[in-house]
């Protein structure tokens, strides 16, 4: 499987560029599915889906002209029979990771019984992550203080599909807690390499190797 882990979604042509050379062909004649199941650990989670899943703003993933688009809820999967969403998973293009909790999406990642069958996915299928849905790629979301609590839905291990973290929005003016100075910090309790993505950024993982994709800025952090 290949990855392209983003920090905001698409925000420039570079990064859709770098989605459209990973598919091998246009994005137009490619299929995809949303994965929206982070944002509804968030505050207003239900409308946050809507406006992902109709690409209601400019960087969304689901807005960038698929052929196909499906909506695959990872907390309704356990309820099915599996002949309803494997097979369609199986031939998708790229599955789209919304960003929201990363903690209740790895949980439910391992919980809907997709992460048993991603490692037999096709080798050009892509996992494209936006924030939480980058985060949760990787062997560790966070590394906690000691005594620090972690939400009852999941752990700051990751499902270690890549072998390095994300941390995204660096410098966001929305998010002050994320100027470099503080992400460093928090990148320096972890045990693996580290990427600091701003929104303009990206990890892209081929059979190639590990590639930042940017308009932007970005820091590798090393343990």
């Amino acid at each position: 499987m290949q990855f392209l882990l983003t920090s905001g979604g698409f925000h420039n042509a570079t990064l859709r560029e770098a989605l459209a050379g990973m598919l091998g062909k246009p994005i137009c004649e490619a299929s995809a599915f949303c994965v929206p199941t982070a944002l509804h650990a968030m505050p207003g989670g239900g409308g946050a889906v809507y406006r992902a899943v109709s690409a209601a703003y400019p960087s969304a993933m689901c807005g960038l002209g698929w052929k196909s688009l499906g909506v695959l809820e990872l907390t309704a999967l356990p309820s099915l029979k599996p002949e309803y969403w494997v097979p369609a998973v199986r031939e998708a293009d790229a599955l789209l990771f919304e960003g929201g909790d990363s903690f209740y999406l790895t949980h439910w990642v391992r919980e809907s019984g997709l992460a048993e069958l991603l490692p037999s996915l096709r080798p050009e299928a892509i996992w494209v992550g936006l924030s939480a849905g980058s985060m949760a790629a990787g062997p560790n979301i966070i590394a906690p203080e000691p005594g620090e609590s972690i939400p009852p839905t999941g752990s700051g291990v990751g499902l270690g599909l890549v072998d390095f973290a994300i941390l995204p929005h660096m410098d966001h003016e929305r998010f002050p807690e994320n100027a470099m100075a503080e992400l460093e910090t928090l990148a320096a309790r972890m045990p693996v390499p580290t990427y600091l993505l701003d929104d303009q950024s990206a990890v892209k993982v081929t059979a190639a190797g590990v590639e930042v994709v940017t308009e932007g800025k970005w820091k590798l952090c090393t343990p």
